[in-house]
């Protein structure tokens, strides 16, 4: 039974992620998805030719570059070059602009490739991922399926993984190393020290959230036999998972000692302490939990039950070290944003930089769950639950990046300008002529029976 639900969770993840789509042209998709273009077609780190039409940019030596950590342009090449082959086209078969339809047309499918077989896929493998280790934790596949569900459903994380930005696919990295560091053994810390090496590449600043769960896979394994060469094997990978990134700087700008932050230019922020870190502001720290501009509450409720799950965790004595390296990595993603010069993220739907804390966050929504004792309770906390899908699938399908200046995000400048105006992004409203309503109608023909299945699977386990 558990073998389908997997499959079935898997299958509702990806496809809901797939589904909906992001502008191509946000500079943070754009200026990934130039860079893979010029790769793939020029055999060139450099994006002179569409540097025009992003804000988000390098310059090195009069030339213009990524400015991001490679990771997800890299991860874009797959896609491009089959888009490639299977169209024929080439960036300059098309006139090199915004809104001209056949460049807008170009973009969009390999943005869709890209986000289809990169953030969707890695978040669809977390939720399951996440599903065993929530069971691990509680024993209970109710609790896990409610703690997989509210991680991949019921966050950002459901928008961000329409898009190539990298903050889905850290969280799911994150997931991925955890789930390793529990497995153990030789195989699980090479699965440890991938996820957590490739998490720097695509946001350097994984490294500070990562190194928890490296420190507690390290400490997990202390007792297992042949921990020493165990331990090895998490390092090595994680130094093998890190060599893209020395080659893309190598191929990129000739040296390994240069990344693209170095060369921002318009974000004179970015020059302030380490690539715009500095101190955490407690002001900033409050916005990104409760503001109605930025707060995590209003478009992920369902992280509201973890806290008080993230305490179970920790208090007792067989799931302490877990829970401490959860509720670490919430903390420090926080922190981390909290210290960022642009900690609002510019155009975004809540707080996007804190999003890496989603998954090892959700573990606490299954030990929420299993300390439940009532029918009555578990009804409320299904009913948050719902709520948050509701929320992130009106976030997914109209806009996961909400204008900059718009006081409140989720009412406003999701839900009036684009969702009752049925201002969607589907498959079938962008590539087969039907109309958004219909679009979305289709997913929730699939979806609905899918989390029903689900659910039906768990009611019939009484797990």
């Amino acid at each position: 039974m558990r073998r389908g639900m997997r499959a079935a969770l898997f299958l509702l993840v990806w496809f809901s992620c797939a589904w909906f789509g992001s502008w191509e042209f946000n500079p943070n998709n754009a200026t990934r998805l130039f860079a893979a273009v010029a790769m793939v077609e020029d055999g060139s780190a450099r994006i002179d030719a569409f540097a025009p039409m992003t804000i988000d940019k390098a310059v090195f030596d009069g030339h213009a570059y990524l400015d991001k950590a490679p990771g997800m342009t890299l991860m874009a090449l797959p896609a491009v070059w089959i888009a490639d082959r299977v169209t024929g086209e080439r960036a300059a078969d098309h006139t090199l602009a915004v809104y001209d339809p056949g460049f807008e047309r170009y973009m969009r499918l390999r943005t869709r490739i890209a986000a289809a077989t990169g953030p969707a896929l890695l978040t669809a493998i977390a939720a399951v991922l996440l599903f065993d280790m929530a069971l691990m934790v509680s024993g209970s596949a109710a609790a896990a399926l409610f703690a997989s569900l509210g991680y991949a459903l019921g966050t950002p994380i459901w928008g961000w993984s329409t898009t190539i930005f990298g903050h889905a696919v850290v969280a799911a990295l994150f997931v991925i190393a955890a789930w390793g560091g529990m497995r153990g053994g030789a195989r699980g810390l090479a699965v440890t020290g991938l996820a957590l090496g490739w998490a720097v590449v695509v946001e350097y600043q994984a490294v500070l959230a990562g190194s928890v769960i490296a420190l507690w896979a390290i400490w997990r394994a202390r007792g297992e036999p042949r921990a020493g060469r165990n331990v090895g094997v998490l390092i090595g990978t994680g130094v093998i998972a890190l060599l893209p990134l020395l080659a893309y700087n190598l191929f990129a700008f000739g040296t390994v000692f240069r990344v693209g932050y170095s060369g921002v230019v318009g974000f004179e922020g970015m020059q302030q302490g380490l690539f715009g870190l500095t101190m955490p502001r407690m002001d900033v720290l409050k916005a990104i939990l409760f503001s109605v501009r930025r707060g995590l509450i209003w478009v992920a409720p369902i992280l509201a039950l973890a806290v008080p799950g993230l305490c179970l965790l920790v208090e007792g004595r067989r799931t302490r070290d877990i829970g401490i390296m959860a509720a670490g990595v919430v903390v420090i993603a926080l922190l981390v944003n909290a210290a960022y010069v642009y900690w609002d993220g510019g155009n975004s739907t809540g707080p996007r930089h804190a999003m890496p804390l989603a998954g090892l966050a959700a573990l606490g929504l299954a030990q929420f769950w299993a300390a439940l004792r009532s029918t009555w309770a578990r009804v409320m906390a299904c009913a948050v639950l719902a709520l948050s899908i509701a929320i992130n699938l009106v976030i997914a399908s109209a806009e996961i990046m909400a204008y900059a200046a718009v006081p409140n995000a989720l009412r406003d400048a999701v839900w009036r300008e684009r969702f009752v105006t049925g201002q969607l992004r589907t498959i079938p409203n962008e590539w087969w002529g039907w109309s958004p309503w219909e679009g979305l109608a289709l997913w929730a023909v699939v979806a609905v029976p899918l989390i029903a299945a689900l659910g039906w699977s768990v009611r019939r386990g009484r797990a």
